[in-house]
């Protein structure tokens, strides 16, 4: 291959050392062979990698925190993936209330080193998500419903277009790519390199709370979760998750930006359902209630496979959707990390018209997400098919589907994932990327 541009960073070929490390990710079954893998250490890496990859004609893959829940959409066979997970400066102005990331910051490391500062910033269920990716898509987690999503934070990004050109937006400048940036996910219009987002202030101190029941109590549980959960303070953000029959339990996870008397109080409609086997209700410096909640969650460590699936409830689910659920966790693999998990909605995210960012989904009372895992690839396909399965018999009960848990089983995806944004996207995708460079299975096509 002969190039004008010479590929610069930490640059891996297929057959070099580190090559069969650097192709891991959090699913254990990636499948795929990059003929490259490009750590890029700034953001002129990136632009020589996309020049490299568009001289030579090969697809590109860009990829942040290595987390994506679906194979095979942050590697592609013969292409080049450009990691930004080396890249790493934060950068905090606690005068104007700002940070800047660059997009390989994991988003535990983000949260961790600001609230040694008296920061918060926003995070998931998981320390080891990128910034990048987890940004671009929404960003969803227990802080949500006070601060908004992740997105709902982020006030400019750098961002290296299908040209290696590199580009700026944010309010003033290039307003569209900001707007699309805000939801409409990873991987569509070009590498992102920096993003600018506001920071509020900690409180000294947060209330956190982890609730455990046995299985066979999931659907009282539930039954009291689904229309407590939307309606409680907004200062208080809880996940639920429900573990499969053999094996699995129920637990309920959040914290609440206040006093713990305050919070006993809130919670009190949940402490009070079924036999709770552990409560844990606890008023922490605000730096040791992140750590709470973000317990260790190793990139490269997973045993299991997953396929996942997800929509967003506009009201309680019905007897009739709890015993799809139910079903579904009887058929599920016992003692792994398959299962169901809720998340409340409403506070600071309905507050943004639908329209207003590219994430389309803000009139629901709960997200849901649900996942199969497995371990042996012969176990695959019937894990697959038991998630996609359970996705139809809930279809009635849910809209829409959150793109950072993406599922390739949904057919014509676009609209499932972006609502009624999704001609702006394809608008959007035609100015910045009209050829469509950066695509993977699921990716938004340029408007014709």
């Amino acid at each position: 291959m002969t190039s004008k541009t010479k590929l610069t960073g930490r640059v891996i070929f297929r057959g070099d050392p580190g090559y069969e490390a650097a192709r891991k990710n959090w699913d254990p079954h990636t499948d795929k062979f990059p003929k490259v893998f490009v750590f890029a250490k700034r953001t002129q890496d990136v632009a020589n990698a996309i020049k490299w990859a568009r001289e030579n004609n090969v697809p590109i893959r860009p990829r942040s925190g290595r987390h994506a829940l679906e194979v095979n959409l942050s590697q592609v066979n013969g292409g080049i993936v450009i990691d930004v997970s080396e890249m790493k400066k934060i950068k905090l102005n606690k005068k104007n209330g700002t940070v800047v990331v660059e997009t390989g910051n994991q988003v535990g490391r983000i949260a961790h080193k600001l609230a040694r500062q008296g920061f918060i910033a926003p995070f998931g269920d998981s320390p080891t998500v990128g910034i990048g990716g987890i940004t671009l898509g929404g960003g969803i987690g227990p802080l949500q419903r006070t601060i908004g999503l992740i997105s709902d934070n982020l006030l400019e990004l750098e961002m290296v277009d299908a040209k290696g050109k590199v580009i700026r937006a944010n309010k003033k400048c290039n307003a569209d790519l900001l707007w699309a940036s805000r939801g409409g996910g990873g991987g569509n219009f070009g590498v992102c390199t920096r993003y600018k987002f506001k920071v509020l202030r900690s409180p000294a101190k947060a209330t956190v709370f982890r609730i455990t029941w046995p299985w066979n109590q999931f659907e009282k549980v539930l039954k009291v979760w689904q229309t407590w959960a939307p309606s409680v303070d907004t200062k208080l953000g809880s996940e639920l998750s429900i573990g499969p029959k053999k094996g699995g339990n129920v637990v309920m996870l959040g914290l609440f930006l206040g006093s713990k008397t305050e919070a006993l109080r809130l919670l009190e409609p949940m402490t009070s359902v079924g036999t709770p086997t552990e409560k844990i209700i606890r008023l922490l410096p605000y730096p040791k209630a992140v750590n709470f909640l973000l317990a260790p969650d190793p990139i490269l460590t997973q045993r299991f496979s997953n396929q996942f699936s997800s929509g967003f409830g506009r009201k309680p689910f019905p007897d009739k959707a709890i015993k799809s659920m139910r079903e579904f966790l009887e058929k599920a693999e016992p003692n792994s990390t398959a299962g169901f998990f809720f998340l409340n909605w409403g506070g600071a995210i309905s507050r943004v018209a639908p329209k207003a960012t590219a994430f389309y989904w803000r009139k629901a009372k709960f997200y849901v997400e649900w996942n199969s895992s497995w371990i042996k690839k012969s176990e695959a396909a019937k894990n697959i098919a038991l998630v996609r399965n359970t996705r139809r018999k809930l279809q009635p009960f849910i809209v829409g589907s959150y793109i950072n848990v993406p599922d390739q089983g949904i057919q014509n995806s676009g609209p499932v994932y972006y609502g009624k944004n999704f001609p702006r996207l394809r608008r959007v995708k035609a100015k910045y990327d009209p050829e469509n460079v950066f695509n993977n299975p699921q990716s938004i096509p340029p408007a014709r």
